[in-house]
């Protein structure tokens, strides 16, 4: 029996506001599985600031949401999308300033009561940074399958059309923010190393100039070799035609935290192939491919396009992960932390409060 027959949950994010970055979609999809999944226990609200609810879960680190964290009537949840070495890595900031954004994030993090982490990896390196390790929780994120499934041939051939791409290429598809961290580099090199398939890169300059590397990426975008397409932004509705249009998920990410696009494309049994990070190994199991340079990835690609049978493993490796990382097991991860966050800081006092009356 819970203490309480239903929580009120303040959900706080601007992530909407950037488009083309994986944050939003996190966001996005965790709300909806709280909302759509457990309705009879939680009632959300999104950026409701006059309210006073049992649960507050802030997505991005908004300044003005550390004020918010100052309620004492409610449990203040924090979600670590990000580390201070990922944000260095991502947008460029005068290196002046650069210790007092690693200070405020740090300081957002340990103003909030308890903090999620999508990857377990992480908990380490916040511990490093002197977050209080009892308050982190590991809960990975969740892609709708309502959302992101297959969506057969004929529409799989309309848009390689839309960017005259052959019905019968072999298409490997990199998807986020073009960004140095992101290895986007690497993701045309080896493109040209493999003339014979054809890479998408589905993304853009989500912070503009502000993005590491700016000037070398704007080039490459602008003269692309002949067999790599560059998409742009593309509305977070339309992603799940280019999955779609794909054959291969490559990340050659340098760093990350648990990509929404892996978690996107699994939902297609795209084979992904990955960048041998030590990141992965707690989330992806033994169910991807890894390399160490353009080599191996080039290696790795061309044995999936050439061995059917190699090819048919690595799909049910991804179909594997994604039965994994389904609704029911993540949901029934949120709703055991929310009420077990809501129980520690207020079930003690709650009973105190019941006796005296």
């Amino acid at each position: 029996m819970n203490p309480k027959e239903k929580y009120t949950i303040a959900v706080f994010s601007s992530a909407g506001a950037v488009a083309g970055q994986g944050v939003g979609s996190a966001y996005e999809e965790q709300v909806n599985l709280i909302k759509t999944g457990a309705s009879d226990l939680f009632e959300v609200s999104i950026n409701k600031w006059a309210s006073d609810p049992d649960i507050q879960h802030f997505h991005t680190v908004d300044p003005g949401f550390m004020l918010l964290m100052k309620r004492k009537s409610s449990v203040n949840i924090a979600y670590c999308h990000f580390l201070p070495d990922t944000v260095m890595e991502s947008l460029r900031f005068p290196k002046v300033l650069q210790p007092v954004v690693n200070k405020y994030i740090i300081d957002f993090y340990n103003l909030a009561d308890e903090l999620v982490v999508v990857n377990p990896s992480f908990i380490d390196e916040l511990v490093k940074y002197g977050i209080d390790r009892d308050k982190i929780t590991y809960i990975p994120n969740f892609v709708s399958k309502e959302t992101f499934h297959p969506l057969g041939t004929e529409v799989r051939n309309e848009w390689r059309d839309r960017y005259n791409i052959d019905h019968d290429a072999f298409v490997v598809l990199g998807c986020g923010q073009v960004q140095t961290r992101k290895g986007v580099q690497d993701f045309v090199k080896t493109a040209e190393m493999l003339p014979q398939v054809h890479f998408v890169w589905a993304g853009g300059f989500s912070f503009g100039p502000m993005t590491e590397g700016y000037e070398e990426l704007k080039t490459i975008m602008e003269n692309p070799p002949q067999n790599v397409t560059f998409t742009g932004i593309v509305d977070r509705e339309d992603m799940v035609n280019i999955y779609n249009m794909g054959d291969v998920l490559f990340v050659p990410s340098f760093n990350e935290l648990f990509p929404m696009t892996i978690l996107e494309a699994i939902n297609f049994n795209l084979p992904l192939v990955c960048r041998n990070l030590d990141l992965y190994k707690d989330i992806l199991f033994d169910d991807y491919q890894t390399g160490e340079n353009n080599e191996d990835f080039a290696r790795i690609i061309q044995n999936l396009m050439e061995d059917a049978q190699n090819y048919e493993y690595w799909s049910q490796k991804s179909e594997h992960l994604s039965n994994f990382y389904s609704r029911e097991h993540v949901l029934d991860m949120w709703k055991k932390f929310y009420v077990g966050a809501w129980e520690k800081k207020f079930k003690d006092v709650k009973e105190i409060d019941n006796a005296v009356e």
